[in-house]
């Protein structure tokens, strides 16, 4: 575990607008019944993950909603690190439910991106990350590469 020196902090209102990108659009790839919709929320929460300044959904609101004054930012003392774990956990999540769609197998193609909207839709609504959480048990676990433990306030 890392002794955190400074204060981190993350944008909340940015995580919120990812998450309500991630619920609407695999909504919107359900009721079409398409999964190259699904392909692409999962490609942007994988490259996002990976490279966080190509996170589209938060490019969005950093680009277009924060400058137009219509969100302002909400700054939480949090580590960024969970968050991305959640989003990568969900884009793997994603990808599986694509695999599953293009093998035919809809019903668990679907439920695994129902899954995704769930726990993104828990999130957004009632401020629970469930990747988060798995992250911070990891860390007590010392398990290699869950690094930060939750900041004490």
């Amino acid at each position: 575990m890392i002794k955190q020196e400074t204060t981190r902090r993350v944008d909340n209102s940015a995580l919120k607008v990812n998450q309500a990108f991630i619920i609407s659009l695999l909504i919107v790839a359900f009721v079409l019944d398409n999964w190259l919709i699904a392909a692409f929320v999962g490609l942007v929460m994988l490259l996002g993950t990976a490279v966080p300044s190509l996170a589209l959904f938060k490019q969005v609101y950093q680009r277009i909603l924060r400058p137009a004054g219509l969100m302002k930012p909400q700054m939480v003392t949090d580590n960024p690190e969970p968050h991305r774990f959640a989003q990568g956990f969900g884009g793997v999540v994603v990808a599986l439910s694509v695999a599953a769609l293009l093998a035919g197998q809809a019903v668990l193609g679907w439920a695994l991106a129902w899954l995704v909207v769930a726990l993104a839709a828990l999130n957004l609504f009632l401020g629970f990350c469930a990747g988060c959480f798995l992250y911070y048990q990891l860390n007590r676990l010392h398990v290699p590469g869950f690094r930060y433990g939750p900041i004490k306030q």
